[in-house]
């Protein structure tokens, strides 16, 4: 996707992205910055093992300013939500393993930091505009599919109880102080500068590391699950069409893939395209048994009425494009400290 020549809502404007040297936040800076004559602030709190990476950002680090700090910390956030015109709220925990390992840990990140940053645009910008990224994963397992918006919701795992209990401070703001609040529930995303280094936020991360390294992809069962797929281009032409839409507000709206892949054929299609890796099937380990929703995949008609998004890239060739980023920028992913700062002041719980 190129932004350039579009979205020029943007222009002139300021904007706040949490959690912006991850994963989805940097790729939407980058977005922003190629549109041109917007003021990028970025808060990340470089938490070991969540995806933030410098090097997200290191060739556009003079067009953006980022504030290495807490989401939780009122004082800082207090500071940086005044004057801003648009917040892409990304900042959070998106392990469901380490949710139900660490519960109070994902409560901190996924509640009380939200908690905070809202209270601090209800006091300093009430009226400001809020993305907030939830998850598919709060539908729990599908009584039918594709999900839509209506279908009942029953988190597997802390993780989504949390994202979702997020997702209505959101809208509970929205209708009691007029923060402009939209919610979106992504599916699995995929894409450039993703963190590799664990399989514990992405199973699609670990296939391509896998492929790419010739080792073994492991599947647990058969690899029959089905699931959907985003290439990160498209969730960021999302999220800034949701940004710049005041049809979204108040609205929570699905992301999702044009069809669901089975697990097994995700596989087979990084073994070719890379040329390396095998395939083992394993049994399902118990934690992760817990958790499995089984086949699981969102429709997105409602955004692509409201909005008129839709998934705009290939599996086939978003992977592509995913193997060529990371076989010209290996070393600033594959390293298990790849991200992290050296005595990182980052926060632990």
């Amino acid at each position: 996707m190129t932004a350039q020549g579009r979205f020029v809502e943007y222009k002139g404007r300021s904007v706040l992205i949490t959690g912006g040297l991850g994963f989805i936040g940097s790729n939407l800076a980058r977005a922003l910055a190629e549109i041109g004559g917007v003021e990028i602030n970025i808060l990340d709190a470089l938490v070991p093992g969540q995806g933030g990476n410098p090097h997200n950002i290191h060739d556009i680090r003079d067009r953006v300013t980022v504030h290495k700090a807490d989401m939780r910390n009122d004082w800082v956030i207090n500071h940086l939500v005044g004057g801003v015109d648009c917040i892409f709220n990304l900042a959070g925990n998106v392990s469901h393993l380490d949710s139900m390992e660490y519960p109070q840990r994902d409560l901190e990140l996924n509640c009380a930091a939200q908690l905070t940053l809202l209270e601090a645009c209800r006091s300093f910008n009430p009226h400001v505009k809020i993305v907030f990224t939830s998850t598919r994963q709060i539908y729990g397992s599908p009584v039918y599919l594709p999900l839509d918006e209506r279908h009942r919701v029953e988190p597997p795992d802390i993780n989504g109880i949390n994202k979702l209990a997020a997702e209505q401070y959101h809208l509970l703001y929205r209708r009691l102080y007029g923060v402009r609040a939209v919610c979106l529930r992504l599916t699995n995303t995929y894409g450039p500068r993703q963190l590799l280094t664990h399989n514990r936020q992405s199973f699609i991360a670990s296939f391509i590391r896998q492929a790419m390294d010739g080792g073994v992809i492991e599947l647990y069962g058969e690899g029959k699950q089905r699931r959907d797929l985003n290439y990160v281009d498209d969730v960021v032409e999302a999220l800034l069409l949701a940004g710049a839409s005041e049809a979204a507000e108040g609205e929570v709206f699905n992301l999702g893939g044009e069809e669901p892949f089975m697990l097994s054929a995700l596989a087979d299609e990084l073994i070719s395209l890379t040329g390396r890796g095998t395939v083992r099937c394993l049994p399902f380990p118990p934690e992760r048994q817990l958790i499995d929703i089984g086949n699981a995949y969102s429709s997105y008609e409602k955004i692509e009425s409201a909005l008129g998004w839709r998934p705009r890239t290939s599996l086939r060739e978003g992977l592509t494009r995913t193997i060529q980023f990371y076989e010209k920028n290996r070393e600033h992913y594959w390293d298990a400290d790849a991200g992290t700062p050296p005595q990182s002041q980052a926060a632990h719980h």
